[in-house]
């Protein structure tokens, strides 16, 4: 068992010095880390500011193949100086993902913002659009890496032909992200909505040994929306397609909320559902909302031909948002999406 996953790590670091440049981090929760799916999402919310956190581990039974940590912070502002129900949205957001067991880092921190357009009179309907700038570092430490060479007949020997000037080789660049959304609702209390984003819209050049490789656009469509059953229970569903450098994913699903005591400015709800990975796993989802806090748990079950290898376990995953309300009578409402 041990030799298995050691081979089975070899065959990770092999990928990440292979195709290090194919594919972004993501989530499984992915309308929990709203600024690393959609600038436009920037300041998308009802309260004066809010931050997000996530936390995924893929994979735990490969030698934690990958994790991958966000956090971010975004607020609307000017609200008293522009027209009424525009929206113009501030944020930062950080990343770090590991993968190989700690072989390849990747950390960025990136600077949002967005500006959402009032459609109508009364604010039900609105278009958004965002930008995000982005500083990423990715380090590469081959010192704990194991390449092919190593496992001969023999075992696994520890030696490698491969060469490096130094154990530690690193890549910085400067990355552009964009986006749209539109949301809508009919009565102020459902929404609906659908956005589409591209990250890397420069494409900016990765290599860690010279070569003329690129970071490969990413482009992401999503949608979803929330209704009332009765006064309290609440149906959201989401929905997310994106593709990257040949490879895509979507992901759909749905949770019911139930409001345990009947406040709607600071509910304390629970929340359970499901989501789905095309191909891929099962995801179910619970959530606990306390006033102004969110917290959500998920699981990945692989359903795919991995499953061998995980033992089923895709990943644990949990987020947790918060949004200060202040309580202001002239705090706009902006209907946004949840899910």
């Amino acid at each position: 068992m041990k030799r298995m996953k050691r081979i089975l790590l070899v065959f990770i670091c092999s990928l990440c010095l292979t195709f290090v440049n194919a594919q972004d981090p993501h989530f499984s929760q992915f309308f929990a880390s709203p600024l690393s799916l959609n600038p436009a999402l920037t300041g998308r919310f009802d309260g004066s500011f809010r931050l997000a956190a996530n936390y995924r581990n893929q994979w735990p039974t490969i030698n934690n193949a990958f994790t991958t940590a966000t956090a971010s912070i975004d607020a609307p502002i000017l609200m008293n100086r522009i027209p009424e129900f525009d929206t113009w949205g501030v944020g930062l957001i950080g990343l770090a993902d590991q993968s190989g067991n700690k072989i390849l880092r990747n950390n960025y921190v990136g600077v949002s913002t967005a500006y959402a357009k009032s459609l109508d009179e009364n604010g039900f309907h609105q278009i958004a659009i965002g930008f995000q700038g982005v500083y990423a570092n990715k380090r590469l430490d081959v010192s704990l890496a194991d390449f092919e060479d190593e496992l001969t007949s023999f075992g696994f020997t520890g030696v490698t032909s491969e060469v490096f000037n130094n154990d530690q080789v690193v890549v910085n660049y400067f990355d552009l992200n964009a986006g749209i959304l539109y949301t809508g609702t009919t009565n102020g209390y459902n929404n609906f909505y659908i956005g589409f984003s591209m990250y890397h819209v420069n494409q900016p050049k990765e290599s860690f040994l010279g070569g003329n490789y690129f970071v490969q656009q990413r482009i992401t469509i999503h949608g979803g929306g929330y209704a009332p059953i009765d006064d309290n229970k609440t149906i959201h569903a989401s929905i997310m397609h994106q593709r990257q450098a040949g490879a895509s994913e979507t992901i759909l699903g749905g949770a019911l909320s139930m409001n345990l005591n009947g406040e709607e400015e600071k509910p304390t709800a629970i929340y359970g559902g499901f989501w789905y990975r095309l191909n891929d796993a099962v995801i179910p989802y619970i959530g606990l909302e306390i006033q102004n806090f969110r917290f959500g748990f998920s699981y990945d079950v692989n359903t795919s031909s991995l499953q061998t290898a995980s033992n089923s376990r895709g990943g644990t995953e949990m987020s947790l948002i918060y949004v200060y309300k202040p309580g202001d009578p002239l705090l706009k409402k902006n209907n946004c999406p949840k899910f």
